[in-house]
């Protein structure tokens, strides 16, 4: 043998041995993650609708996996972001609340995410990624509580809810559209707010396809007031909500081509999910499950959820495992070698790959409205607590509610209460809850687990510049 045969079965050697150990030389992958305003359980086509055209989601849930059985913090916006940005319980980071003891914040408020708070971008920007947020914010729109002070190199977006227009008062400017810190367009023109979005995002992925990059895309739609771009403005079957959901899934169908086109979409891994259920009264869809938006039945908090990562995500998997959407930052900070400290969400990527034996990582889920704790669930069992006075969304009562217990495997709508049944989950669950008011708090204490939220002394509003 020559020579350099030698060498090079040598190098092939060493090449084989180091792919056995994993430790061969590869590109961090690249995250997306998609965020849609109140979306729905049942509004994708791959999720059960008969109503909404979604071909290309469908298509990313065939080539990769639907997550079943996938939560958010809350049922509600501003607490689902912080938990999702954070990978905790909004109730332990002080975003359950705004300083009028609402349930979002608002234009010009004093509270957001305080700045010791250790974000998913912070995290992944550590580890050289670009990051990019394009979309909704809702975490507080102060400058110190803006993605920019977060760990996002880039925004391009609005800084909270697309409802929260100009009112006469103080604090309630136009809807402003922002780059960075700066307001580009007052008001926001919203009918082309998701086609924008999908530009800026189609923009970061080419300008950053030669590195790893987490790019945060919160749209705003289908949040009301409902709007779409003139191409699918009356277009669809379901009204003006069908057209926002058939461009969003236009708008996801434009982004996987782009990675495509780039030659980096096996380097790329997509989340697709939604903040909380949809309202359920405008042609949203929270399907098989009860209730909606602003309430902790499972059409509230159980959200679609697709994750698509081409070799790494079996295609046409399925995941009834529970899991959440605060696991997102340890799973992808574990991914990429990033920092994550303790927190309430769990790496899940042995679930992801779609291991044998991999099952939910939580003993339990808390089901949280505000600062009241309503439901737990651990495994198949969902406990509905006894409450004197039940809040729903903004605070308002309900009156008093019964202890319930539902068996979610085997009825997934929560309609028949077997807690006589079974008495001994019911003291299970119990307890559970305990543990949390005693670390997250409740409606008459405070948790011994909970920090405090970020807080301005004098808030401006996001304006124009003069």
């Amino acid at each position: 043998m020559s020579q350099s045969l030698k060498c090079l079965s040598l190098v092939t050697l060493l090449l084989s041995a180091c792919a056995v150990l994993g430790l061969e030389e590869r590109r961090k992958p690249n995250f997306i993650l998609v965020y849609i305003d109140d979306m729905g359980y049942g509004d994708l086509g791959c999720f059960g609708s008969e109503v909404n055209r979604t071909p290309h989601l469908d298509a990313l849930a065939a080539e990769g996996m639907r997550l079943t059985d996938f939560y958010v913090a809350s049922s509600v916006c501003t607490p689902s972001r912080a938990a999702l940005m954070t990978g905790n319980y909004p109730q332990r980071v002080g975003l359950h609340l705004d300083e009028r003891e609402l349930c979002v914040l608002f234009p010009g408020g004093r509270k957001g995410i305080h700045p010791d708070e250790l974000t998913l971008a912070e995290s992944l920007k550590e580890v050289g990624y670009a990051t990019a947020c394009v979309g909704k914010w809702h975490l507080g729109d102060q400058i110190d509580f803006l993605p920019t002070r977060h760990g996002f190199d880039e925004y391009y977006g609005i800084p909270y809810s697309n409802d929260m227009v100009a009112r006469t008062g103080p604090g309630r400017p136009p809807l402003p559209l922002m780059r960075d810190e700066v307001v580009i367009e007052a008001p926001a023109v919203q009918d082309t707010l998701t086609k924008r979005f999908t530009e800026e995002s189609v923009r970061f992925i080419r300008e950053h396809a030669d590195e790893p990059f987490f790019l945060y895309i919160p749209h705003a739609m289908v949040h009301l007031p409902l709007h779409a771009s003139d191409e699918f403005r009356g277009q669809s079957a379901n009204g003006i909500y069908g057209d926002a959901v058939e461009e969003l899934d236009a708008s996801m169908g434009a982004i996987v081509a782009t990675l495509r086109e780039q030659g980096i979409a096996e380097d790329t891994m997509i989340v697709f999910t939604s903040d909380n259920g949809s309202r359920g009264d405008n042609g949203g869809s929270n399907g098989p499950l009860r209730g909606r938006k602003g309430q902790t039945w499972e059409g509230g908090q159980r959200v679609p959820c697709i994750a698509w990562w081409p070799g790494v995500i079996p295609a046409g998997s399925v995941c009834g495992e529970l899991t959440a959407a605060f696991d997102l930052f340890p799973t992808f900070a574990n991914i990429a070698g990033a920092r994550s400290p303790e927190m309430d969400g769990r790496d899940i990527g042995a679930l992801l790959r779609d291991e044998a034996d991999a099952t939910s990582p939580h003993e339990v889920f808390y089901y949280y409205q505000m600062n009241q704790l309503q439901a737990v669930r651990s495994g198949r069992w969902k406990l509905h607590l006894s409450l004197a006075d039940k809040r729903r969304n903004w605070g308002k009562s309900e009156g008093p509610a019964p202890l319930q217990l539902f068996d979610l495997k085997a009825e997934i709508s929560e309609e028949t209460d077997v807690s006589k049944e079974h008495p001994e989950v019911v003291a299970r669950l119990t307890a559970l809850a305990e543990e949390a008011r005693a670390a997250l708090g409740d409606i008459d204490r405070a948790g011994a687990e909970q920090r405090e939220a970020g807080w301005v002394d004098e808030p401006d509003v996001r304006r124009m510049p003069e």
